[in-house]
């Protein structure tokens, strides 16, 4: 049998394969979900006192533009980096974003210092910021694998952290819409640690998942 027929043979069953998407439109695809999402929660609540809010202070916008161009440059990453072949530098893509996102969010949390009287998250209210963003990630995160998955990266643990930054914060930009008080330096740091637990927890279960599908 010469290497013709061979190969005739060896495609005789075998399924088309179906060219994966680019990285930015699989993360446009994602990001529209979370735009669905977000229609969804403005509509179910009442999200004007947050907008409010928003408008009316120069920090908080930035800190919510951080947190959207967090999700959506380590959406990106995710995507670049979980396929072969792709700089080695997309994984510090979302860096600039999220120190943004970070650093607005501190300065916030001084204005009822400089403005006594405002109103400021209690402990109940943080616990229900930590829920919110932990609960809307897990949804976020399961998309975001699956959408990964065809991917075979070559560095899954890495990717699935990634996506988890953008799974949470998509969740922390969608609670901006829907947070009537101003931050206070626990609420930061409970806003924090609820990012490193989405992340953590991408990396160990959707690395896992993204190693087996390799």
């Amino acid at each position: 049998m010469d290497n013709e027929l061979l190969i005739r043979a060896l495609v005789a069953d075998a399924d088309p394969v179906v060219p994966l998407a680019p990285p930015w439109r699989r993360t446009f695809v994602w990001f529209a979900g979370i735009c669905l999402l977000g229609i969804f929660l403005s509509i179910a609540g009442n999200a004007s006192g947050a907008l409010a809010r928003l408008t009316g202070a120069g920090d908080a916008m930035v800190a919510e533009a951080g947190a959207i161009l967090t999700a959506l440059s380590a959406g990106l990453a995710a995507m670049a980096s979980a396929v072969p072949g792709r700089s080695r530098f997309w994984p510090l893509v979302p860096l600039p974003s999220l120190a943004l996102w970070i650093g607005a969010s501190g300065l916030g949390c001084l204005r009822h210092w400089i403005l006594p009287g405002m109103h400021v998250a209690d402990m109940a209210e943080t616990m229900d910021c930590l829920m919110f963003i932990l609960g809307v990630s897990v949804p976020l995160s399961a998309a975001l694998i699956f959408l990964l998955r065809r991917a075979a990266p070559l560095r899954p643990n890495l990717t699935a952290a990634l996506a988890g930054l953008a799974s949470a914060a998509a969740a922390a930009s969608l609670l901006g819409f829907f947070h009537r008080y101003d931050a206070s330096l626990i609420d930061l740091g409970v806003h924090l640690a609820a990012v490193a637990v989405v992340v953590l927890l991408n990396r160990a279960f959707g690395g896992r998942m993204l190693q087996s599908a390799a």
